[in-house]
């Protein structure tokens, strides 16, 4: 072993311990993308992949689990949506598979949820886009947190990764295992996040790609035509309607969803649907625009969900040989620290 891969093991073996993986390198969950087949692959190349489970029915979780597990004996998670209506029935559905490690997103979790999911006997992973809530929810008894910055794909927060990272590690890391995520392409970053004491890190739109993901094959395209600048976040159209907004590559797409903004802001206009409704109804807009992107491979009108590193993705090539790369990229970084 060489001095950089010594160091590499030493600064990853908290998030490694934790996740119960060879490596603590977690896939993101991207709806309709990390699904079992791309989750399996992840976790028998040493990472940890995440089910989406997104806007699935308890039954079809039910049946995405038992899928995985079919497809690898390695461990693996289950990203949830804290506004999901069932979220008590997805936790009751992880707890009869005894799934080792819950990812709760989208918000604080509900009363009660953590409690659920300890019951169990799993972790929870929180995301923490600041560090007052960093503290809160490390109060509130998670097991770990995600620092994920503005760079990433999907739903993202307003402050870039680098911020976040020196402004939350420093204060917690101590605490509580940390992961960070947005915009990591190399292994060279992820060496620097390690350093400021990282336990491991997050990507996703790196993995997208891979000869594992079902993705079409005109979703693929797309990702190794983009550069970084054309993975754009979406606009909010209506204050009353907090959207969280959306980084994916520009196309038709972006207009119909501001359309789907003024739509759902009348709804709310002339008293036809709530708050939390009006909120879902903007949710299942985008799972209907990433399937048809992701599944469909309709790159035009679909969602094309991109972090801003989608520029250093440019073949399909399989996960194992994606996380070799990473880690031979951390390990030679480190290495050159250690000179």
């Amino acid at each position: 072993m060489t001095i950089g891969e010594e160091r590499l093991q030493r600064r990853m073996a908290r998030g490694i311990e934790f996740l119960g993986s060879e490596t603590a390198i977690l896939c993101g969950a991207m709806s309709w993308v990390s699904e079992r087949n791309l989750v399996s692959a992840i976790s028998n190349a040493g990472g940890f992949g995440l089910i989406a489970c997104g806007a699935m029915t308890p039954e079809l979780l039910d049946a995405e689990i038992a899928a995985t597990k079919a497809l690898t004996d390695k461990p693996f998670g289950v990203n949830l949506i804290t506004m999901h209506p069932m979220l008590f029935d997805l936790i009751a559905v992880c707890a009869k598979h005894q799934v080792t490690h819950i990812v709760l997103a989208g918000g604080l979790p509900p009363t009660g949820s953590l409690d659920a999911i300890k019951a169990s006997g799993a972790k929870v992973i929180c995301f923490a886009p600041a560090l007052s809530l960093a503290k809160k929810l490390i109060r509130s008894g998670v097991d770990a947190l995600v620092v994920e910055g503005m760079e990433a794909g999907g739903h993202i927060g307003p402050v870039s990764t680098s911020v976040l990272a020196q402004e939350i590690l420093p204060e917690v890391s101590e605490q509580v295992p940390v992961f960070v995520a947005g915009g990591i392409g190399r292994g060279e970053a992820i060496a620097g996040y390690l350093d400021m004491g990282a336990a491991g890190v997050q990507l996703g739109t790196r993995f997208a790609c891979a000869t594992e993901s079902i993705a079409h094959p005109n979703f693929k395209k797309a990702f190794f035509r983009a550069s970084a600048r054309d993975a754009i976040s979406s606009v909010q159209i209506d204050p009353r309607l907090p959207v969280i907004p959306v980084r994916a590559l520009k196309n038709a797409s972006s207009e119909l969803f501001t359309a789907k903004q003024r739509e759902v802001a009348q709804l709310l206009d002339d008293g036809k649907v709530e708050m939390m409704e009006a909120q879902l109804q903007i949710e299942h807009y985008w799972a209907g625009a990433l399937r048809r992107a992701v599944i469909e491979g309709d790159v035009d009108n679909g969602s094309l969900m991109a972090g801003q590193s989608v520029g250093m993705v440019t073949k399909e090539e399989p996960v194992a040989d994606i996380i070799a790369q990473l880690m031979a990229e951390a390990a030679a970084a480190l290495e050159k620290r250690a000179a």
